[in-house]
């Protein structure tokens, strides 16, 4: 039988078994980390089930909560701690292609199997780290991730084999049989949540073979582990039912600022040539765009727009012109940029709409290649992204065909609460 040690914190009265909070003990012990400068920590989010106790046509796992999918609040929420270095996503296998346009570049998707404990094997042997590293399992299906549980959780593996949220049970607990209904006692029973940690090893060894398990610590007590319990949280309860997204989504949102919206607008001279690059998609052409760098008009203005929408200034500031380093650039170098400045700021970028101003070329044989570019540089699915073109009949610097000029807005949803 596993040994369950727990550390909560809780505004409620615990039971005699569980010490009370101490906040001056607490801010010490998140601040002491165990894991050695070169230590890993690998964290895997299932999303492979179908969900369909949830309803709807749509999975719960994609389904838009507060302005994105499900899934991507866990991802975002890895992405900008500090400690996570791998972050495996696992999906349904028809919908793999999905999954990846709609994931940032960074995290590795692999296709799920046809249970959560296979899932689960599947992601380990897809986590590319040392059995000593730590590895984080969690359901896709708990938004309410933050940075300070996986901070908790990293630091309670200093002292035991795994580790797992949970939350005391503060309602009275009945067993109702053919004829009666009897008292359970609660003392001891804890709602347990995810994300649940590992030794990469440990977990590895404890799941090897053909047995499924309730969740993942099973298989750590099934070896008889040391098993830590800290202080759940609301915040991670998981998607089961219809009820259950509009109650998560209530309890997400005020924890967020608004949105925010930008807008970019840029321009680059044409001058003889063979081809341009808009949305970087190179489009044959008798002209070239003009710039230091591969000067992707479109490309330039979004990179603005994000920027503005964070307040974080413009592309100039981050990649001067004067600077020879940037010359002939890729302009993905500036747009990935943008989407990780921001990201690090505590937003996300949720959808963008390009226009492109010109005579020539048509945008329109193109335009499904560069919304797919797009996507693939800044981790939206595609559905967000948005291009389109039109002319000003003949008018002004465009309509002479001296240049192209496009302009951009993007729309960035909050991650995480104001600094």
């Amino acid at each position: 039988m596993a040994t369950v040690k727990s550390h909560f914190c809780t505004a409620q009265k615990l039971s005699s078994d569980i010490p009370a909070c101490n906040p001056a003990m607490d801010v010490a012990f998140l601040s002491q980390t165990f894991i050695q400068p070169r230590m890993q920590v690998a964290v895997i989010i299932v999303a492979a089930g179908q969900g369909q106790r949830a309803g709807g046509a749509i999975p719960k796992q994609r389904r838009d909560l507060a302005g994105k999918p499900v899934f991507r609040w866990s991802i975002d929420a890895c992405l900008e701690h500090a400690s996570v270095t791998h972050c495996v996503l696992l999906a349904p296998e028809h919908e793999i292609d999905l999954y990846r346009h709609e994931s940032p570049h960074s995290v590795r998707v692999v296709p799920g199997g046809a249970t959560r404990t296979e899932s689960v094997r599947v992601g380990l042997q897809a986590c590319d780290i040392e059995a000593d590293d730590i590895v984080m399992i969690h359901d896709a299906a708990r938004p309410g991730l933050t940075s300070d549980m996986l901070s908790q959780l990293i630091n309670a593996m200093s002292d035991a084999d795994a580790a797992a949220p949970a939350l005391i049970i503060a309602d009275a607990l009945k067993r109702q049989s053919v004829s009666s209904i009897e008292d359970v006692d609660r003392s001891d029973l804890y709602r347990v949540q995810t994300p649940q940690v590992f030794r990469h090893g440990a977990i590895e060894r404890a799941l090897d073979g053909e047995q499924s398990y309730v969740d993942d610590l099973a298989a750590i007590e099934a070896q008889g582990g040391t098993i830590k319990l800290i202080a759940g949280s609301e915040l991670l309860a998981k998607i089961t039912y219809p009820e259950d997204h509009a109650r998560l989504e209530t309890l997400l949102m005020p924890t967020l600022p608004a949105p925010r919206f930008g807008t970019g607008y840029d321009v680059h001279a044409l001058e003889p040539g063979d081809q341009v690059t808009l949305c970087g998609v190179s489009i044959p052409h008798t002209q070239s765009l003009v710039g230091h760098s591969d000067a992707d008009v479109a490309w330039h203005a979004l990179t603005d727009a994000i920027l503005g929408a964070a307040a974080l200034g413009d592309i100039g500031d981050h990649f001067p012109p004067s600077d020879p380093q940037w010359k002939g650039a890729d302009s993905a170098v500036f747009l990935k940029h943008a989407v990780d400045i921001v990201r690090a700021k505590g937003w996300a970028l949720a959808s963008c709409d390009l226009t492109i101003i010109c005579e020539a070329p048509k945008v329109k044989p193109h335009r499904e290649a560069m919304r797919s570019r797009t996507a693939e540089i800044t981790g939206l699915p595609i559905g967000a992204v948005s291009v389109k073109a039109t002319t000003t009949e003949g008018l002004g610097f465009t309509g002479r065909r001296e240049g192209i000029a496009a302009q951009a807005s993007a729309v960035l949803a909050p991650t995480k609460q104001s600094d």
